[in-house]
């Protein structure tokens, strides 16, 4: 039993050797070793034949014989010039001057070395004659002012040329031209007729021609200029906006035989209150004002509404008071609260309020200062108006005013307010502003409906107002919470007081 276990282990090993020779693994590493064996036998061989083959070579190779150095004499070499090209950096001196080439030496020849040939000499530049200096003239130093003075002076000419020559006021006679006397019956430079001369030779020639009878001397009649006319004021031209006069188009006409401002005046300066309110209010309701009222003013007023957008309003107003007369004769006229409301709404206009008569005022082309008079009953009175109304038109013309200018500050305005409504019977008055810009009257109610005195003046406004250039009536705005607040202090007006002022 253990001889037979030994022989399987023995014959186990044997078909275990010849298996594992028999894998790629062993015969890889066979090649290997193989290679590894050549690899250095290959390199003892050489490296014990190669040091006796190079020597070998070596000794074959034949050794020179000693050669003496020659000495030779050159003789006269030509030589030419060779252009060594510049180079950045590199000396841009003139080209150098070498050999062009050597003769071989010949061994056993003498040869002698004589002088070397004088360098040549460097070609004359060539000069290319260019543009003779230019010597720029020195600048003037007022060279501008000359060159304005004479644009100037250009323009000036032909301003003149073009300008009309003023007419005379009288149209003379021109003189008569000289003609020189070269002959009896030389033609004269004017065309009128002139008497057959003295010496005339009147010979009847040897042909008899019919006798004329002589041209009737013709007539000349000088023109003159018509007799001068009396001309109105100059106007202000507003130009074109907005506010034209269509919208004053409910004031009649002013008829001619209608009175001026001083003989209204003294027909009603024995009235007083509501009889001379009655009487006014007649004249101006059958068109008796100046024309210049007639073009009305543009007021305008910018802010944001309560939305957040922005607005402009633009309301037309008279340029002045209200006045009765023509453009060279008118008297302002104060009035009560009904026969004020009753002519605004027979023109299709209202009263304004507090913040309009302040941007009227902010907005004026001429601002005259308050002349208050000495305070009493006489205010109310007929007289009192005549007396402001002149000192008025003295400010007026001192301060170089024309007719059709937006005008403020010289009177109080009747105005229209919610007090109106909540104390009905009253009157409301506001302005008279200072030059700095403050009133001295305050909004006031105390007077009743029919009083006026001297101080008040009556500012129409039209209904049409514009909207961001869009035509509204300033009754709606007024009673619009959107837009009240740009043209009143106290927010939106009622109606009611509204009704009172337009009645």
């Amino acid at each position: 039993m253990r001889d037979r276990y030994f022989d399987l282990l023995k014959q186990r090993a044997v078909d275990t050797r010849s298996d594992f020779l028999e894998s790629p693994a062993a015969v890889i590493g066979t090649l290997v070793v193989s290679a590894c064996v050549c690899a250095a036998l290959l390199t003892v061989t050489v490296a014990r034949i190669a040091p006796a083959v190079r020597l070998a070579g070596i000794e074959d190779v034949p050794v020179p014989a000693h050669v003496e150095s020659l000495q030779a004499r050159l003789g006269t070499l030509p030589v030419s010039e060779i252009a060594i090209p510049a180079i950045a950096g590199v000396d841009t001196g003139p080209a150098r001057v070498l050999p062009a080439s050597l003769p071989h030496a010949i061994p056993g020849a003498v040869y002698e070395v004589t002088e070397l040939a004088p360098p040549r000499p460097d070609p004359a530049p060539t000069v290319i004659a260019g543009r003779p200096p230019v010597d720029a003239i020195p600048r003037p130093a007022r060279i501008e002012a000359l060159a304005v003075a004479l644009r100037r002076d250009a323009a000036d000419a032909e301003l003149a040329a073009l300008r009309p020559e003023p007419r005379p006021v009288e149209v003379t006679a021109e003189p008569e031209t000289a003609i020189a006397a070269l002959s009896p019956l030389a033609t004269p430079v004017s065309p009128r007729p002139t008497l057959r001369p003295a010496d005339l030779d009147i010979t009847p020639a040897a042909t008899t021609l019919a006798a004329r009878d002589p041209e009737p001397a013709a007539e000349v009649t000088l023109a003159s200029l018509p007799a001068a006319q009396p001309t109105a004021p100059l106007q202000f031209d507003r130009n074109a906006n907005a506010c034209s006069n269509r919208l004053a188009r409910d004031i009649p006409r002013r008829s001619r035989g209608a009175p001026r401002g001083t003989a209204f005046a003294a027909s009603v300066e024995a009235l007083s209150g509501t009889s001379r309110d009655s009487a006014i209010a007649r004249e101006v309701m059958t068109g008796n004002v100046p024309d210049f009222l007639r073009d009305l003013a543009p007021v305008s007023f910018t802010g944001v509404l309560p939305n957040g957008r922005s607005a402009q309003v633009t309301i037309c107003v008279t340029p002045d008071y209200l006045a009765v007369g023509d453009d060279s004769d008118f008297m302002r006229v104060p009035l009560g609260l009904a026969a004020a409301a009753r002519i605004a709404e027979g023109f299709n206009m209202m009263l304004p309020t507090t913040r309009m008569v302040d941007a009227i005022y902010a907005q004026a082309d001429l601002r005259l200062s308050p002349s208050p008079m000495t305070p009493g009953a006489q205010m109310a009175s007929t007289g009192y108006f005549m007396r402001h109304n002149a000192t008025v038109q003295q400010q007026y013309r001192n301060s170089g005013g024309r007719l059709g200018m937006l005008v403020a500050g010289h009177k109080k305005d009747l105005v229209l307010t919610n007090r109106l409504s909540s104390t009905p019977g009253r009157v409301a008055i506001y302005g008279w502003h200072r030059p700095g810009g403050n009133p001295i009257q305050p909004l006031s109610t105390v007077h009743g409906a029919e009083y006026a005195d001297y101080s008040h003046g009556i500012r129409l406004v039209s209904r049409t107002a514009f909207v961001n250039g869009r035509a509204v009536d300033l009754r709606d705005l007024l009673m619009d919470g959107t837009y009240a607040g740009l043209l009143n202090t106290d927010g939106p007006i009622g109606r009611p007081a509204i009704q009172i002022a337009s009645r």
